[in-house]
Formats: C-alpha cells, sequence, structure tokens
C-alpha cells in the first residue's frame, strides 16, 4: 500500500498542511489584535503576556514586529509597506492553504521556496527574540515551529510530485 496519492501528493499532506495552516493563521490573527490592541491601550495585558521576559506585547509592538524590522530602513516607519509581521502571517498561511489545493509543479515550486523564505525570517527574528529584544514569545515562537513543519511538508510534497514525473516519464 503506497504512502502517496496517485498524484504523488503523501496522503497524510492535505490534513497536516490544513492544521499548521489553520494554527498559523489563528496565531497570526493573535498577533495583530495584540499589537493593535497595544497601540490603542497601552495598558492592555494580552494572555500571552506572562511576565517581564515572557511578553507577546511587546515584541508586536517592537521595531522589529513590522516589516521584520527592516523596511522601516528604506521607507519611514507609517508607511503602508511597513505592515505588521502578522499581516504577513496571515498572507503566507493562506498562500500556503489555496497552493497547498493545487498540484502542479509550479505550485509545489513556491510552496518550497516561501517556505524556505518564512523559515529564514523565523531564524531572524528568533534571534532578535534571544539576543536584541531578550524576551520569549510564545506566540512567535509557535510560529516559527509551524513554519519550519510547513517546510518539511513542502520537501516531501516536492519530493512527491517530482517521483511521480519521473515514473510517469520512465513509462
Amino acid at each position: 500500500m503506497s504512502s502517496h496519492s496517485a498524484s504523488g501528493v503523501p496522503k497524510w499532506e492535505f490534513r497536516v498542511r490544513l492544521i499548521l495552516c489553520i494554527l498559523g493563521l489563528v496565531l497570526s490573527v493573535y498577533a495583530l489584535h495584540v499589537e493593535l490592541s497595544r497601540e490603542n491601550n497601552p495598558e492592555y495585558r494580552a494572555m500571552c503576556d506572562l511576565g517581564n521576559s515572557v511578553s507577546c506585547s511587546k515584541v508586536f509592538t517592537s521595531r522589529w514586529g513590522r516589516g521584520f524590522g527592516l523596511v522601516q530602513i528604506f521607507t519611514s516607519k507609517d508607511s503602508v509597506l511597513n505592515q505588521p509581521n502578522s499581516v504577513l502571517g496571515i498572507i503566507f498561511y493562506t498562500l500556503q492553504l489555496g497552493l497547498g489545493q493545487t498540484v502542479s509543479s509550479r505550485a509545489g515550486f513556491f510552496l518550497v521556496m516561501s517556505s524556505w523564505v518564512s523559515v529564514a525570517g523565523s531564524v531572524y527574528l528568533a534571534s532578535i527574540l534571544a539576543f536584541v529584544l531578550g524576551d520569549f514569545c510564545v506566540v512567535c515562537v509557535s510560529t516559527y515551529i509551524i513554519n519550519f513543519a510547513l517546510l518539511y511538508t513542502n520537501l516531501k510534497r516536492r519530493t512527491g510530485l517530482e517521483a511521480r514525473l519521473k515514473k510517469g516519464k520512465s513509462q
């Protein structure tokens, strides 16, 4: 019994992608809610604010909480291009979920490449979290784990699609 469907995509892939993307979307929407609530009320205390060095709202409202802290180097802090990282997460997880329904090598390539970008962003933000902010953000670390899991899922998907293509060419 094969662990891949006729399309070459692993059978477990759709369910795992759905779970990871929904979790990523929930965390990203929550992060956006926390950031906007904190901007409107500096006294707002989020559920993920567990202490001085375990504060997600401190992280989300820091310079690095928007545009990875990099966009404002090239534009103003209030530029429309300097979006909260959570908005970028919402876009990323939505694209991962949508493109994951498409069985094509082009979609597979985009899924893998965007996952590599998300993992690079996760490593960058994790280092900022640890070495610059000296904070621990439960929501942030959870999204980093989801991003690594999506990369693994997308690499397995691509391997399955490539095997199907090779099998088709040899027949």
